[in-house]
């Protein structure tokens, strides 16, 4: 089930939303449980921690959304923040809050649809996933978030994780089939590289938890669309 909360203080603009959620539910199956506010200072009074995306306009009497998100990032940097407003400089400002993304007014169906896929996107990527290798004749269960990247050298695949490196025989090809549904991507013959350790491209080369990482001329332009939308949250 997925926890959103509206925050409008337009009844109209409440309404409309509720309907595409309802309209977004149908088409998904996704269980939702949806809960309404007038005003962001509602919100932070009965601010539930376990709401995964909360839909906020950012022009609202009391405590307007841009304050609302500042203060619920002061303890929670999980729930996805999507802005609604009349106005594209309230929206930027709102990568401050660490913001998704923002719906500008008047809100049509399409774009409501694409940022609610969006957010869910983001949060399916959260959850945990994990496989298994085999590591002198152990078998071993490793969470795909904990994998920084894989690299191949003569049918060697070492796991470079958050804690340590991990060893076992096979080939890039076949644990790329396993893991690309988690966001990891190749940049050589030789790297397999998950895109969320990603902190840098530059030239021929990608900055992966603080290693330098070879990205081959073929693969570059993918390797770079593929980090862009991962970053974008496509």
């Amino acid at each position: 089930m997925y926890k959103i909360a509206v925050v409008e203080d337009s009844p109209d603009y409440t309404r409309l939303l509720l309907d595409y959620v309802e309209a977004w539910r149908k088409e998904s199956g996704d269980c939702i449980r949806v809960t309404t506010y007038t005003d962001g200072a509602l919100l932070l009074e009965d601010f539930q921690r376990d709401f995964d995306i909360i839909l906020m306009d950012i022009e609202m009497p009391l405590t307007d959304g841009m304050s609302a998100a500042e203060e619920i990032r002061k303890t929670n940097s999980e729930v996805v923040i999507i802005f609604i407003t009349n106005l594209t400089q309230y929206a930027i400002r709102g990568y401050a809050v660490d913001a998704l993304d923002y719906m500008l007014k008047p809100i049509s169906y399409f774009a409501f649809k694409e940022r609610l896929n969006k957010a869910i996107r983001r949060i399916k990527g959260r959850e945990a996933h994990y496989i298994t290798i085999n590591e002198n004749r152990t078998v071993k269960k490793l969470q795909t978030t904990d994998i920084h990247y894989v690299e191949c050298r003569n049918h060697t695949l070492m796991f470079h994780t958050e804690h340590g490196v991990i060893s076992t025989t096979g080939k890039l090809g076949d644990i790329e089939d396993k893991l690309k549904e988690y966001h990891f991507f190749r940049s050589n013959n030789c790297y397999l590289i998950n895109l969320r350790y990603v902190d840098t491209v530059r030239g021929s080369c990608t900055i992966v938890a603080g290693k330098e990482l070879m990205i081959s001329q073929p693969r570059k332009k993918a390797f770079i669309q593929a980090f862009t939308n991962y970053v974008g949250g496509w």
